[in-house]
C-alpha cells in the first residue's frame, strides 16, 4: 500500500494515540499495515506499545516498544519524531530499570556477577569495544585520546577528541575527571546503532545502567543541590547540569552527553557520532562538549559491527591497561588472572593470546 494509502489509517492511529488509546491505533496499524514495512507504521506502533507499557508495567512492552522505534529509527536515521519517542522510551526505561535486552548483567556496582566472571574467563561473550584513555593519569589539555578495540581485538584503534571548555566548562571537567581517574579503564559501547551513535561510559554496570558524575556539580540525579552527600545516597546520584544551548550541534564526529529525559541528568555516560550521522534532533538536548579531530573512521567502523536485542554488539570483550593489582582489585583472583594472561581458547577454537593487552607486572 501507497504512503497515499497508507495516510489515513495512520491518521486514524495518531489520533486514538493522542487520546491514550493505544491498543486500538495498533488494531488500526495492523489492518492496515500487516507485516509493518513502513517506517510511520513502525513509529505509531512503537508510540502505542508505549503507552501500553505505561499503563500495565509490564516490560516486554517496553521491550517491544523499543524494538519498534529502533527499527524505524534504523530505516529512516531522518525521523526525528522516531528518533525521540526511541530515546523518550529508553530513559524511561532506564528509570525504571529495564534493560533494553534480557541479556544477563556484567558488573554490578563494579563487581562481577557469576555472568560476568564467565565472560571474562571465556574471553567475552559479548565483545564491545574497549576504551583506554591514553594519558589518564595526566590529563591536563583539552586533547584526549581513546583506544578502541573492537572484532575481537583483531581492529584497534586510536581516536583524538578535542574538547570545549569554553562552551561546557563542567562537561569537559567531568570528562577530564573521569578520564584522569581511571574510570574508563575497560569500559565498553553497551549500545551501537549503525547510522546513529556509540555510547559507553557506563563505568559500574557496563550496561547502560550506572555511572555517574567524576565531581560534585550542585546536582542529585537531575536535582540542585548544595548537598554532596545527595541525602545519603552519595556520587552516585551526582549528575552534570545541562550546558546544551552552548551552540554546538550534533554534527557527525562530535561527542556528547548521554542522559535521561529529565534535564541535568547527564553522568559518566557519553556517545560518539560517527561519520555518517548528525542527529540533529538531539540538539539542544543533549550537550555538545567536544569533537573527533582524528581517528573519526574507527568510531564509522565500531557503528557497523553486528548488534542484537537491543543494540548490544554480538560479542563483548572486556580488554584494558590495568595493572596487575588493580585487575586483580577489579575483577580476577591471582588464579583466573594467569589463565587470562596465559591466553585462551575462544569457543570456536581459536586461540587468544594475551587478552589484556600492556599489561604491568
Amino acid at each position: 500500500m501507497s504512503d497515499d494509502g497508507m495516510g489515513p489509517a495512520w491518521e486514524k492511529a495518531e489520533k486514538a494515540i493522542t487520546k491514550g488509546k493505544g491498543e486500538s491505533a495498533l488494531k488500526i496499524l495492523r489492518e492496515a499495515d500487516p507485516n509493518g514495512k513502513e517506517v510511520t507504521t513502525l513509529r505509531l506502533a512503537g508510540h502505542a506499545t508505549w503507552l501500553n507499557a505505561k499503563s500495565n508495567g509490564n516490560r516486554a512492552e517496553y521491550r517491544k516498544a523499543a524494538g519498534l522505534l529502533r527499527e524505524a529509527t534504523k530505516k529512516n536515521p531522518r525521523d526525528k519524531k522516531a528518533g525521540n519517542l526511541y530515546n523518550d522510551v529508553l530513559n524511561e526505561m532506564q528509570n525504571k530499570g529495564i534493560s533494553e535486552t534480557t541479556l544477563p548483567r556484567l558488573l554490578n556496582d563494579g563487581t562481577p556477577t557469576p555472568a560476568g566472571i564467565m565472560a571474562i574467563l571465556l574471553a567475552g561473550i559479548l565483545l564491545l569495544a574497549a576504551v583506554n584513555l591514553a594519558n589518564r593519569t595526566d590529563v591536563t589539555t583539552d586533547i584526549v585520546e581513546l583506544e578502541l578495540t573492537w572484532n575481537g581485538g583483531s581492529d584497534t584503534g586510536k581516536v583524538t577528541i578535542e574538547l570545549y571548555p569554553s562552551d561546557a566548562p563542567n562537561h569537559v571537567d567531568n570528562f577530564k575527571t573521569l578520564v584522569n581517574d581511571g574510570d574508563y579503564d575497560a569500559t565498553i559501547f553497551h549500545r551501537i546503532i549503525d547510522g546513529f551513535m556509540i555510547q559507553g561510559g557506563d563505568f559500574t554496570n557496563q550496561d547502560g545502567t550506572g555511572g555517574h558524575a567524576g565531581n560534585f556539580y550542585e546536582y542529585c540525579n537531575g536535582q540542585p543541590s548544595t548537598d554532596s552527600s545527595c541525602s545519603g545516597a552519595g556520587e552516585t546520584a551526582w549528575t552534570v547540569p545541562d550546558e546544551a544551548d552552548n551552540g554546538r550541534v550534533h554534527n557527525s564526529c562530535t561527542i556528547s552527553m548521554a542522559k535521561t529525559s529529565a534535564p541535568h541528568t547527564g553522568g559518566s555516560q557519553f556517545f560518539l557520532i560517527p561519520e555518517d550521522s548528525a542527529p540533529d534532533w538531539l540538539d539542544g538536548v543533549h550537550t555538545v562538549f567536544g569533537s573527533i579531530t582524528d581517528g573519526c573512521e574507527h568510531v564509522t567502523a565500531i557503528s557497523e559491527v553486528a548488534t542484537g536485542e537491543g543494540d548490544v554488539p554480538v560479542e563483548v570483550h572486556l580488554w584494558g591497561r590495568f595493572e596487575k593489582s588493580e585487575l586483580r582489585r577489579r575483577y580476577l583472583t591471582d588464579e583466573m588472572f594467569d589463565e587470562l594472561e596465559k591466553g585462551l581458547v575462544s569457543e570456536t577454537g581459536q586461540y587468544i593470546a594475551n587478552p589484556f593487552l600492556s599489561i604491568q607486572r
